[in-house]
């Protein structure tokens, strides 16, 4: 990755950190989120307040963020069989997708993505 790519991407989690939002980090409990909705933005979009996702599964999943917000509320965004990952060469790329699913243990989840992208 180009070296202003990263300095950007590290300033993003530093402003986020001073929010009280912690993002893809390995204390970040997702287990047992499941689907409350969905939100349409551009991948780039995305990297821009979150940072760079996670690995994906490798399978139904190119791209996923796991988000805790300053109260705890915890989401994820993702896609979801529309990638490369599930479909080869007929999904797409990863920086095409503009549908999103948002997981998380209520529709506060939801609400607080959407919020914080001023959705």
């Amino acid at each position: 990755m180009e070296k202003t790519k990263m300095k950007k991407i590290n300033q993003i989690n530093k402003q986020l950190e001073i929010l009280g939002v912690k993002i893809n980090t390995p204390e970040i409990e997702v287990m047992g989120t499941g689907l409350v909705g969905e939100i349409n933005a551009d991948y780039n979009f995305l990297v821009q307040k979150f940072g760079q996702p996670t690995e994906s599964d490798g399978y139904k999943v190119d791209a996923e963020w796991n988000i805790e917000f300053d109260d705890g509320t915890v989401a994820t965004i993702y896609n979801y069989k529309d990638g490369k990952n599930y479909l080869g060469d007929e999904g797409l790329d990863v920086e095409e997708i503009t549908n999103w699913h948002v997981g998380g243990n209520s529709e506060k989840s939801l609400k607080l993505v959407r919020k914080h992208l001023g959705l």
